[in-house]
């Protein structure tokens, strides 16, 4: 809640400095040299930070990696807006401490990265990017028709681990395919039918498709392991849109190579852009660069709703979305 005491200045937002440390979408740059006195260096660096910025700034504007350093560095900053529903960069939990409110951009991606797990899904179960490859190159002419997948959704029981607000709108695709579906939560969620198992081998080894939407969080890290690839199966199809942090690559390249799982559609990865080689050259993997909600209708829409963040702290006292380890602060908490 707002601090009800706390009045804005209503005058002129530019009077309030925003630091953009690196890269912005272009809408974000826009509408930060509009409304804000805009700071830009090169990259969140404490050591890049000068006295005259560590007195001026009172908001960050973040597409990059903010650690505690770097809030520490800043004794005015109020504000974190971060570009992205994920926020594992941001070192939200010190900025909470600190009195330092934190905000994602959640919604406006939710329908946009839903269809690209199912878009993953299809493609791993289908191979349509292989036949799509066969019919470019000739073969299908040359050589007659792709092959038969042994791959299809038909008869599939899917789990999703992650049943949050993407979570649910690939529940509701996965629904229209007329699925059984099955989640892992660290607990239950209050208004759905679903299937609940307590844990993700649990739950892997009632499906034979799992798809996560899982946070990167220290609880998360690797949870997508050796064992629950191993209870997915060998009919198995496992769809990552979440964070890829989230599974232990080098297990999941084995269960692709030795048969343990069927097939993999990954659009998240450990150490981005770098992907191993061994998912590179597995066959049966659909890999994607990190494009979940890479259109320029919803990225704008990201955009505007980061800066709205800014716009609602500095103007009313209140973020529009704020995350829960930052959604105790309250304008005027941190003393710089």
């Amino acid at each position: 809640m707002p601090n009800q005491t706390w009045r804005p200045d209503l005058a002129d937002l530019k009077s309030v400095t925003v630091l953009l440390p690196g890269n912005a979408h272009p809408q974000t740059l826009k509408r930060l040299e509009e409304n804000f006195d805009l700071v830009r260096i090169e990259r969140a660096d404490p050591a890049l930070i000068t006295e005259e910025i560590a007195a001026r700034v009172k908001g960050i504007s973040a597409m990059t990696r903010i650690d505690a350093a770097t809030i520490d560095a800043l004794p005015h900053l109020e504000i974190i807006a971060n570009f992205g529903v994920g926020y594992d960069a941001v070192d939200a939990p010190h900025a909470g401490k600190s009195g330092v409110m934190v905000t994602n951009t959640p919604d406006v991606l939710t329908e946009e990265v839903a269809d690209t797990a199912i878009a993953l899904l299809l493609n791993a179960v289908r191979e349509l990017y292989r036949a799509e490859e066969w019919l470019r190159h000739g073969k299908w002419a040359g050589q007659g028709p792709y092959r038969l997948t042994a791959g299809t959704l038909r008869g599939r029981k899917v789990g999703i681990f992650g049943l949050g607000r993407i979570g649910k709108a690939v529940a509701r695709r996965v629904e229209a395919f007329g699925l059984p579906i099955a989640y892992h939560n660290r607990r239950e969620v209050e208004g759905v039918s679903y299937d609940y198992y307590p844990s993700l081998v649990e739950l892997a080894r009632n499906v034979d498709t799992l798809i996560s939407v899982a946070p990167g969080t220290p609880e998360t890290d690797k949870a997508v392991n050796a064992d629950v690839l191993q209870a997915l199966g060998s009919d198995g199809v496992f769809v990552n849109i979440g964070r890829g942090t989230t599974v232990d690559e080098d297990a999941l390249a084995r269960a692709l190579a030795d048969g343990t799982i069927m097939a993999a559609g990954l659009d998240v990865f450990e150490k981005e852009p770098h992907v191993p080689q061994a998912l590179i050259d597995a066959p049966n993997a659909t890999l994607l660069p990190h494009v979940g909600s890479a259109t320029v209708h919803t990225r704008k829409a990201m955009a505007d709703l980061q800066v709205d963040n800014l716009v609602s702290w500095f103007s009313r006292g209140e973020a529009v979305t704020p995350v829960p380890e930052t959604r105790h602060v309250a304008k005027g908490a941190r003393q710089g």
